[in-house]
């Protein structure tokens, strides 16, 4: 059984799409949207797309929010979809079809070069120096939400690691237990953050989330 994980914090936007697109997997059995106390009608569209919504009366942050869903979950095989994915979401097919085939254990999204834009690379920049460091390898894009994985692997892991920091605790956590991490491109597209004031707070706190969760795994030794 396949479920869908998708956290969302004000996506009223383009949440029914990336529902239905999700949906629209053969292979995908329940869509989950965690609603990480959004303002905006985010779960009521959720809902009315088909997915089952769980509806957090605080903002957890990603890592929390992810953990909400995955003790709602029922399947053996998780896939996380960014809320903002729209139809590109379909996509995920891609990420799941390795895992189901045994190839690999985790799979993670490569999106499309699009040229510059965004932030300043300084979060990707440390996840990427830190993974290598503590597991010897290296990753295209290290902060990818889009991941396929067996929920062996989550529950080996007691879950994700708050905040922004998930994909990166997730990441050095599965490669530690052994496990085949492969990357896959995908021809996703989801809303950037931009260089305002917005963005740098969310890129701020982002880079710590990040440096917290390679702090709580140095020395450790799983």
């Amino acid at each position: 059984m396949v479920s869908v994980l998708m956290p969302a914090l004000n996506e009223e936007a383009r949440i029914e799409a990336s529902v239905s697109a999700a949906l629209a997997i053969p292979q995908v059995d329940e869509v989950i949207v965690i609603d990480d106390g959004s303002v905006d009608e985010t779960g009521d569209l959720a809902a009315k797309a088909g997915a089952e919504v769980i509806r957090l009366q605080r903002n957890l942050g990603k890592g929390g929010a992810l953990n909400a869903g995955l003790r709602r979950a029922r399947g053996d095989v998780i896939l996380t979809l960014d809320a903002d994915l729209g139809v590109s979401a379909l996509e995920g097919a891609k990420l799941l079809a390795p895992v189901l085939a045994g190839q690999a254990h985790m799979t993670v999204g490569v999106f499309p070069r699009l040229g510059k834009g965004g932030g300043f690379g300084l979060a990707k920049g440390l996840a990427k120096r830190g993974i290598l460091l503590l597991t010897g390898q290296q990753l295209r894009e290290p902060l990818s939400g889009q991941r396929c994985l067996l929920r062996e692997i989550l529950d080996r892991c007691n879950g994700f690691a708050a905040g922004f920091g998930a994909e990166v605790g997730l990441t050095i956590d599965a490669l530690r237990l052994g496990y085949r991490v492969l990357e896959v491109e995908v021809n996703m597209d989801h809303a950037r953050t931009g260089r305002n004031l917005t963005g740098f707070r969310h890129r701020g706190r982002q880079f710590w989330h990040i440096f917290l969760a390679l702090a709580a795994r140095v020395g450790d030794r799983m």
